[in-house]
């Protein structure tokens, strides 16, 4: 199978829109946070395990329907049957409204930078790669405001 315009073309806003997310919150990726905690680690491998799968399924989906591909007939094949429309319906409410909502509202709580950016790495990544790296980022923020908060009441 080889690669279409269009499948670089996402793959590149993926890889930007992820790239941004880092660069926003380098902070968090200092030494004073430390390294991978386990838990994190869980994130970036769930994460970068649905990319690969969803990707495996974009590139297949891309070939099969050529021309027709497109977001909106892949939102359209979603709504094949009675069990994928029940699936496809909580994917969009999570995709389109809940992880828009959780990840600007939680971030600015938590002092992140560029929260919306999850939101957007959604579209051209997977909806689980965006969550899983916007948790490991929550909890790298953790242990960063843990170690500002304990600088400042020794200084």
């Amino acid at each position: 199978m080889t690669m279409t315009g269009s499948l670089v073309f996402f793959g590149l806003l993926g890889i930007a829109a992820t790239a941004f997310a880092f660069a926003a919150n380098r902070h968090l990726f200092t030494t004073t946070v430390g390294g991978v905690t386990p838990l994190e680690a869980v994130y970036y491998a769930v994460g970068v395990g649905s990319l690969c799968l969803g990707w495996y399924f974009n590139v297949r989906y891309v070939h099969a329907y050529g021309h027709q591909a497109s977001y909106v007939h892949y939102t359209k094949m979603l709504f094949q049957n009675w069990a994928s429309d029940s699936a496809a319906q909580d994917y969009t409410v999570v995709n389109v409204v809940l992880l828009p909502l959780w990840t600007i509202v939680d971030g600015r709580r938590r002092s992140m930078r560029a929260p919306w950016i999850f939101f957007v790495m959604s579209l051209f990544t997977s909806l689980a790669f965006s969550m899983a790296i916007y948790l490991a980022f929550v909890e790298r923020q953790v242990r960063y405001e843990r170690a500002r908060s304990s600088a400042s009441s020794t200084a």
